[in-house]
């Protein structure tokens, strides 16, 4: 053990359990709810939702990767298993032959307008409104800050996707 390590004392250990648990709780909790109410999974949502976003429903894939900060190759995968379930379509790029434009069909506009208030309902519910203005400032700045700190240490770049 190196004398340099700078050890996490009783409270620091009890904010990073805490933090730790939600992180990893929060995303299952999500899904769950989003599987229980449009049998959609976080993942599906967050490229629903970044279509219905685009100014003409249509993005690149490498677009939709680098908005939502997956590796490329696992959004294809993700993107195969949508087009599949008829929520996208992926038809080649005009202006590169090695890309693909992703759009929305109409199942996967019907599942994103029946995801989204459940969806938006859990998030508010669950992490808006048990804080104060106040905490809700201080989560903010703190999660901006831990983000900003781990993308210094180039530990955040390609993340991949979450499973789902």
């Amino acid at each position: 053990m190196s004398s340099d390590t700078r050890w996490l004392d009783r409270h620091e250990q009890e904010v990073w359990r805490a933090l730790r648990e939600l992180i990893w709780g929060f995303e299952s909790a999500m899904d769950r709810q989003l599987i229980r109410d449009s049998e959609l999974s976080g993942v599906e949502y967050s490229v629903l939702a970044a279509l219905s976003e685009a100014a003409d429903g249509i993005m690149r894939a490498r677009d939709i990767a680098q908005a939502l900060d997956w590796e490329r190759s696992r959004l294809s995968h993700l993107l195969k298993r949508m087009e599949a379930k008829g929520l996208v379509a992926r038809t080649e790029c005009e202006s590169d032959a090695r890309g693909f434009n992703i759009s929305m069909t109409d199942v996967g506009h019907k599942a994103i307008v029946q995801a989204a208030p459940g969806h938006v309902s859990f998030v508010r519910e669950n992490v808006f409104d048990p804080l104060t203005d106040e905490e809700r400032d201080a989560l903010h700045s703190a999660a901006t800050k831990i983000q900003a700190s781990i993308r210094s240490a180039g530990l955040w770049e390609n993340r991949g996707a979450p499973k789902g």
